[in-house]
């Protein structure tokens, strides 16, 4: 970061704060080291921008006059402004002004739960997008067309939504600081819903409700407001994506375990697209959570050279406010799709029963007991075998190949377990996913073995399956892919990934790509290069040799890892670590409570 930047990071934070904090905290808030605040501290005192003050750990103010003014709004500038893709993670994680609009506005939720906070800032980013799209248009035709500005089908023709006055971010903003501002949101919901068939029910209605402060609502739309501001129409529309695919994922953070009901891991979902590359055509998920699968799909388009617009998205989400999330990331990105909703779930009630997708992309919930299956033993779905009532893992995996096109292609996230397990006849559907059944052929193609701490939801590590309706060639483009229906591919990325905070990781782009090439060049897509196998990272294995292994498809078994993996010691050896940690643990534990003992006992004397 150049000494500028820090400056104005400096001036903005202390800005939020309130225009004056103590070191410590604006240092904590900054997360500097102490050598990097004490220098642009000095620099900004000596040159009378802060103002040094007394306390415990001393403090600092921003000084008045129109030169700190300037230098406010240099500052501010600097958060609104889109900062170059960073090289690193590629995760959206380390995005600058992303990461500091999410701090402002979580600091704006006071005591209020993040799973309910989430529905209102995103619900007012929404707000922002649709009615920054709607005045651009609504500009251009002012000035190419007139008598078309009041004509809702030129709006819908570009895929604007329309916006009626009273919900017009103009006007929201004007009384964002009336106390009934929180009834005027509602209100303009309302009327966006009423004038757009394809809302109807997905916006957020109880911003008038007694529980969110009208101050808060105020404070939030004028933050919200610098978002994209002074951009072109398409460029203000990737802004607003991004900040609300971000806020999607802190929100999930946030959350734990409830947010991975709503949200893969960015680094994971582009490992999945990357992988099945798809190009052209239907893409499916039966589960498909606030829609980041199909937004990586859309951006992947793009990036090589496509449209928005070459792929059809089909999705089913039984989650009435997990598809309301969904429904406005797709149109905050302005992705056309078919979103389906019911209670009842894609397994008890296909919304989609005759669509056969070119790509499916899926993070169904991992190992549901409480599925239903006892219901559904017949379904023509379970071609390879009927999923046990116990577990749905074998059903997801047979639906989502159920609706493959002859030539599709799938990537579904699982937990570990159903790469093994043979309870309850897992182990013969796994063997006929493997081998095939009834003349047709296997549909299993490549599995990898991902590291823990990638999601919110769990720290267990979890695998992805890609699967193939055509192994005996298939298309990438135009590009035909070799036979490869006496192999299957196995990665193990275990190894991979770095800390993101204390409890979670992601995959860099260059790791993200190792893999991705690693399956392009197996498959035998021309621009790949040739395919070697990687010892303790990937290895072709045949038929027969998974034959070998129980048709256990764990990647370590295969990959011939540098050290043994845990599953394969012994119990002994296992047990023997185990014990020696603990003991290990004990020691110190015993050691902290003399320390604290000691502690209490000098503190009762000097009392």
């Amino acid at each position: 970061m150049t000494r500028q930047l820090l400056r104005d990071k400096f001036i903005a934070v202390l800005s939020e704060l309130g225009g004056s904090a103590g070191n410590g905290r604006l240092r904590d808030a900054l997360q500097w080291t102490d050598a990097t605040y004490a220098g642009v501290k000095d620099e900004l005192v000596a040159e009378g921008v802060v103002i040094p003050g007394r306390g415990r750990g001393g403090s600092v103010a921003i000084a008045g006059g129109d030169r700190v003014k300037a230098v406010r709004e240099v500052s501010a500038a600097a958060v609104r402004a889109k900062p170059p893709r960073a090289n690193g993670s590629g995760s959206g994680g380390d995005l600058g002004f992303e990461a500091e609009l999410f701090k402002t506005a979580d600091k704006l939720r006071g005591n209020m739960e993040p799973s309910d906070y989430k529905h209102v800032a995103l619900g007012l980013i929404f707000l922002k997008h649709i009615s920054d799209s709607f005045e651009s248009k609504r500009a251009e035709l002012l000035a190419d067309y007139p008598d078309g500005a009041e004509d809702r089908d030129e709006y819908a023709a570009d895929n604007v939504f329309w916006v009626p006055p009273t919900a017009r971010w103009s006007h929201l903003q004007a009384n964002a600081k009336q106390p009934s501002i929180g009834k005027l949101i509602d209100e303009a919901m309302i009327a966006i819903e009423k004038d757009n068939e394809n809302l109807k029910g997905v916006l957020p209605k109880d911003y008038a409700r007694p529980a969110l402060n009208a101050v808060m609502l105020g404070e939030l739309i004028d933050l919200i407001s610098g978002i994209a501001l002074g951009r072109e129409k398409g460029d203000a529309r990737d802004v607003l994506g991004r900040v609300y695919e971000y806020f999607l994922g802190q929100f999930a953070g946030s959350e734990g375990k409830r947010g991975g009901e709503f949200y893969t891991p960015r680094s994971v979902v582009r490992v999945m697209v990357e992988m099945i590359e798809p190009f052209k055509g239907r893409v499916y998920d039966p589960c498909c959570g606030s829609g980041g699968m199909f937004v990586q799909s859309e951006r992947f388009v793009e990036e090589h050279g496509g449209r928005v617009g070459d792929i059809a998205v089909y999705g089913q989400e039984s989650n009435y406010t997990t598809w309301r999330l969904c429904k406005m990331n797709l149109a905050v990105r302005g992705i056309d799709a078919d979103i389906k909703w019911n209670s009842e779930g894609s397994f008890h009630k296909d919304e989609l029963r005759d669509l056969k997708a070119d790509f499916v992309l899926a993070n169904p919930p991992f190992n549901i007991s409480d599925w239903g299956g006892d219901r559904l033993r017949d379904d023509v779905r379970w071609k390879f075998g009927a999923p046990p009532a116990s577990n749905a893992n074998f059903a997801w995996v047979q639906h989502i190949a159920h609706h493959l096109a002859p030539a599709g292609v799938a990537g579904v996230v699982l937990a570990n377990g159903s790469m093994s397990s043979t309870q309850n006849g897992e182990g013969d559907i796994r063997r006929a996913l493997i081998e095939g059944v009834n003349g047709a052929p296997g549909v299993v193609d490549c599995m990898i073995a991902l590291p823990g701490q990638l999601f919110y939801s769990t720290q267990i590590p979890v695998c992805l399956w890609f699967l193939a309706r055509d192994r005996s060639n298939g298309f990438v483009r135009s590009d035909k892919l070799r036979d490869r229906r006496n192999e299957i591919l196995f990665i193990d990325a275990r190894k991979l990934g770095h800390m993101v905070d204390r409890t979670r990781k992601e995959l860099s782009d260059a790791e993200i790509a190792k893999i991705t090439q690693a399956y392009h060049a197996w498959r035998g897509e021309p621009e790949a290069g040739a395919y070697e196998d990687q010892a303790g990272f990937c290895r072709s294995a045949s038929l027969e040799e998974i034959k070998e292994h129980g048709y256990v498809l764990t990647p370590g078994r295969y990959v011939g890892a540098t050290v043994a993996d845990e599953d394969n010691l012994s119990f002994q050896a296992r047990f023997t670590a185990l014990q020696t940690n603990l003991l290990k643990q004990f020691g110190e534990a015993e050691k902290l409570t003399i320390t604290i003992r000691d502690r209490l006992e000098k503190d009762a004397i000097r009392g």
